[in-house]
């Protein structure tokens, strides 16, 4: 892996010119040897390369006193395969993928200051994204079709916006917005289609600081997601019984949001932060079964309209007053979520959208030792998957880890950890049907419950020159 930026003087502005490369490469091998209901054996091998580009440059320039000039240019690569073989006598199953992908982004700003109370900015964004992809599933040595398996997948989009800030007193702050985009879709090999999508995406958005240290923000806007290529191409994961299909045909998930929230400081360094969001979408992406000419298989796909709240609660808790030196800060997100199953036609929750999200962190400077430590904690959460044939559920318990610093040099440091310090483990349980659930009976269950140890890590950094 490498990265590096160049910033220099240009055409009276400034210009940085920037450049990443990125090589990754993962083996993963599971052995499990089966002592009930019958003895066996099953293995799992996994493969993984990915080798990624990215160029980019950046240009702003102040045009007068009131005006400014922003321009950005950006080039993504993507080079991955993916093999995967699971051995189970007398079944062998063998899955692999390829795709080379590629993004192009240029985008244009105008900011505009109109007065000291009202500022306007306008802009322009294109953008043309490739794929390429070739996928092969084959059992026991025969090959199964998979849809949307070989495709090559182009998107044109194009953007263009104006916003608007207005203060009008010294209290409130009122921002307006407007963007229209445009896509057009095409896909060639087994699936052959074009398209042609247009979205208008208004936003109000309000603050209100009645003092110094409160603070009130609602907004009301249209947002649309962009769409994940890696929903295009059929993918697999064979150790956990999971084929997925390609779904070249999805068009962005919608959602008008509203949020509210209230911000209060508090002793000096404290703040606590609540927020309400409600979306209110269309349609919204998730599993659904598609039929290939080897029978169903689960895929992405637009499933109609749902609904989504949250409830984020954000805190900083400085401690000085009873701990010398020390700070908590935590963060925690509850969500609800409904959707119509499109196989069993019942309202159920979003796949793979955590009920709850939390984290917290202590940490406590001693700097008479020139030294800090603390303890970070990442809360369990479960993420549950809805496809036509099985339930599958991962579960992962809290995460704790204990740290230390000491800096006894100022180009000298030293940190020690120990990650995991619960020594947590990882659960994945699947419900199994012999066909679409809703009309099929429940025929297993395979449940892993997979307990991790705990690691040591220290780390010394020495600075130079």
């Amino acid at each position: 892996m490498g990265s590096g930026a160049y910033e220099t003087p240009a055409f009276g502005g400034k210009l940085r010119v920037n450049g990443r490369v990125f090589d990754d490469n993962y083996r993963y091998n599971e052995l499990n040897w089966l002592k009930f209901p019958v003895t066996g054996l099953e293995s799992s091998n996994d493969r993984q390369d990915r080798f990624q580009t990215e160029v980019g440059a950046n240009f702003k320039r102040e045009l007068g006193a009131r005006n400014n000039l922003e321009l950005l240019l950006l080039h993504q690569t993507e080079d991955y395969s993916y093999g995967s073989r699971f051995r189970s006598t007398p079944t062998d199953f063998d899955f692999k993928l390829g795709k080379d992908i590629s993004e192009t982004i240029g985008r244009g700003v105008f900011k505009f200051r109109q007065s000291e109370t009202l500022s306007w900015e306008a802009g322009a964004e294109a953008a043309l994204n490739k794929l390429e992809s070739k996928t092969a599933f084959s059992q026991d040595g025969v090959a199964i079709p998979l849809p949307a398996s070989n495709v090559t997948v182009e998107e044109k989009r194009g953007e263009i916006f104006v916003k608007a800030v207005w203060r009008p007193t010294k209290t409130w702050t009122v921002e307006g917005s407007v963007r229209e985009e445009g896509s057009a879709i095409s896909s060639d090999g087994d699936v052959s289609l074009e398209k042609t999508l247009y979205y208008t995406k208004p936003r109000v958005a309000a603050t209100w600081a009645p003092s110094a240290n409160t603070q009130v923000r609602l907004r009301f806007e249209r947002v649309v997601g962009q769409l994940d290529f890696d929903d295009f191409v059929a993918t697999s994961s064979l150790g956990t019984g999971v084929i997925t299909a390609g779904n070249p045909d999805l068009v962005p998930e919608q959602a008008w949001v509203s949020e509210a929230a209230i911000e209060q400081r508090f002793w000096t360094k404290g703040a606590a932060v609540l927020t309400l969001r409600h979306f209110a979408l269309t349609d919204a992406i998730d599993r659904a079964p598609v039929f290939g000419p080897s029978g169903a298989f689960d895929a992405p796909s637009n499933i109609g309209d749902g609904t989504k709240d949250e409830l984020q609660v954000t805190l900083t808790l400085p401690l000085d007053r009873f701990i010398p030196g020390a700070q908590l800060r935590g963060d925690s997100t509850w969500r609800r979520s409904e959707v119509t199953d499109p196989t069993t036609g019942a309202k159920r929750e979003i796949s793979g959208l955590r009920p709850l999200d939390w984290e917290a962190h202590f940490s406590q400077d001693l700097p008479q030792w020139r030294a800090t430590w603390g303890v970070d904690a990442f809360g369990a959460w479960r993420e549950t998957y809805y496809r036509f044939d099985q339930i599958s559920t991962d579960k992962l318990k809290t995460y704790v880890t204990l740290f230390a610093e000491w800096k006894p040099k100022p180009d000298l440091l030293v940190r020690a950890e120990i990650q995991n310090a619960t020594a947590r483990g990882f659960r994945h349980t699947r419900q199994l049907y012999s066909g679409p659930r809703g009309a099929n009976p429940l025929t297993a269950i395979d449940d892993r419950d997979i307990q991790v140890g705990r690691v040591f890590y220290v780390r010394v950094r020495k600075s130079f020159g």
